[in-house]
């Protein structure tokens, strides 16, 4: 694929308040400012800079600390009470570290200290004004030259950690672009993520029944040995381990939290495992805290495992399921298990919290990211909140800046506790019905089917006519699964229109994709250790 990189032609022409009772003195900065094309409008103190702003729009005001009269300070207050939006660079002589302090804390949005020279406060105005467009125009062209070695790494045959790579870069190009405010490539990435999920099922379709037969085989960690080889390690008699497990967090939404989480951590390690098949809680979590395959869950814990074929929970016994692994593992340890599906209970652990910290181990389960995800189907109001991936993980990261999850991270950061950070599997927003045909007794999800005489088309789908093959259960002799790829979805033929209309562009999971598939699992240590 050929990609255009099209510069901006032309420079938007700002317009700069100048406030300085020596204005006069800074006559050749502005020279030089009027010659690069910006319009400056110069005045000698602080009620003259109001009077201006009252009358005109400038897209940034220079503003000198130490006035006669009004001083700086005093003038910046009373522009933030007219407009809190515009940029604000504060001018001074001083270097007296109280005058920054008092400047940085009135929101201002740079300093520079006399003398000035031309291409510091050119700096500065680039950065303010220009930052957006400069930043827009280099992830254009740096995304244009990853693009090509992408592109060319699909023509290699990639193993599980190369592809995970691959993925991580989509996500770190998807970010940068959303930050930037940029849409001219967006269509781009977009491609090139669908040939990625493509290539990606074909490796999965070619390999995961060896990742589960063959221990010899190249492959990665999956859901059952997350705990034996992830968390069971870091137990310690020195300080308590907290497993964190937030239902459905993609990459790039853990990506959007990471900020938050590291104002109070250390990020030790940023790993990756794969969920199995089929992408759900009822398989991926509880393979997770057995520490077993879906089919031996069910051999040797059938009053655990609750079938496609029965009513109700799947994933009620998470707590009994790593009572068992721990008792199987012979690890004598002192834990707790919390589950959260509401706010009031969100609210009382934190609370409570501190009554933890004695345990060798506490599990935490926090449910809000799939919540969001099924509101997205179902309420109208989600879609029209978050109608794009961007939106979605921004409210994904408005959730967790005023969640009880935040806070609980907060009281854990104040003691010497270990943290591993995951989740049981991703989602993807799914854009391509896919027709099935089944009887009344097939499972109802949208991304993986579950039943006996199965009709549907085979290069669309991954298929599993022997579900022993990858430690599936079956419900019957004829079991078959089968498993969306890439975007699609499965819909019935019955009140097709329908169902599509009112399932597109909706997050599903239970699939196969780069995003539902590859999975963080984050190591975390406190800052005040």
């Amino acid at each position: 694929m050929h990609v255009i990189y099209n510069r901006y032609s032309t420079m938007q022409r700002y317009k700069i308040l100048w406030a300085d009772d020596e204005i006069e003195l800074l006559k050749p900065h502005i020279l030089f400012l009027t010659k690069k094309g910006y319009e400056i409008t110069p005045v000698t103190s602080g009620p003259d800079a109001i009077d201006e702003i009252e009358t005109d729009n400038f897209d940034i005001i220079f503003l000198d600390e130490n006035m006669p009269g009004m001083t700086g300070l005093e003038t910046l207050s009373q522009i933030k009470s007219m407009n809190a939006d515009v940029p604000v660079v504060m001018i001074t002589k001083s270097e007296e570290e109280h005058i920054m302090e008092e400047a940085i804390a009135s929101k201002i949005a740079d300093y520079l200290i006399k003398p000035l020279n031309p291409n510091q406060i050119l700096l500065s105005i680039k950065k303010l004004l220009d930052n957006k467009r400069l930043v827009s125009e280099r992830t254009n062209m740096s995304y244009q030259q990853e693009f090509r070695n992408i592109s060319m790494a699909f023509n290699d045959y990639l193993n599980h950690e190369e592809w995970a790579e691959i993925y991580k870069k989509l996500i770190y190009w998807e970010l940068e672009m959303s930050s930037a405010g940029n849409t001219e490539m967006a269509e781009v990435l977009e491609m090139q993520k669908s040939e990625a999920n493509l290539n990606f099922s074909k490796f999965v379709k070619e390999n995961y029944e060896d990742w589960l037969n063959d221990p010899e085989s190249d492959r990665p960690m999956l859901s059952h040995e997350v705990m034996r080889k992830k968390v069971f390690p870091e137990l310690s008699k020195e300080r308590p381990l907290f497993f964190i497990v937030i239902d459905n967090l993609r990459f790039d939404q853990w990506k959007i939290i990471q900020g938050l989480i590291l104002n109070y951590f250390n990020l030790d390690h940023e790993e990756s495992y794969y969920s199995i098949l089929p992408t759900t809680t009822a398989y991926a979590r509880n393979g997770i805290f057995s520490g077993m395959t879906p089919s031996d869950m069910e051999k040797y814990h059938p009053d655990l495992w609750v079938g496609e074929d029965v009513e109700g929970g799947k994933n009620n016994f998470e707590d009994k399921f790593l009572g068992h692994q721990l008792k199987k593992l012979k690890l004598d340890v002192k834990w707790s298990y919390n589950k959260i599906k509401n706010i009031s209970q969100g609210k009382s652990l934190a609370d409570n919290v501190n009554n933890l910290f004695s345990n060798d181990l506490n599990v935490i389960v926090y449910n809000f990211v799939d919540m969001l995800s099924h509101a997205r189907t179902e309420m109208e109001v989600i879609r029209e909140l978050a109608p794009d991936e961007r939106a979605y993980r921004s409210l994904t990261k408005s959730w967790f800046s005023h969640s009880a999850l935040l806070e609980i991270f907060k009281k854990i950061s104040r003691t010497n506790a270990k943290v591993i950070l995951t989740t049981d599997h991703g989602t993807i927003r799914v854009k391509k019905p896919f027709k099935i045909v089944g009887d009344k007794n097939t499972n109802t999800n949208l991304r993986y089917k579950l039943g006996k005489n199965l009709g549907f088309k085979i290069d669309k789908a991954f298929v599993v006519r022997k579900p022993e093959n990858i430690f599936l259960p079956k419900l019957n002799v004829s079991s078959t699964y089968v498993f969306a790829t890439e975007d699609y979805f499965f819909a019935y033929p019955n009140n097709y229109n329908y169902y599509v209309k009112y399932y597109n562009d909706t997050f599903q999971h239970g699939g196969l994709s780069l995003e539902e598939m590859i999975i963080p699992i984050i190591s975390l240590t406190s800052k005040n250790r």
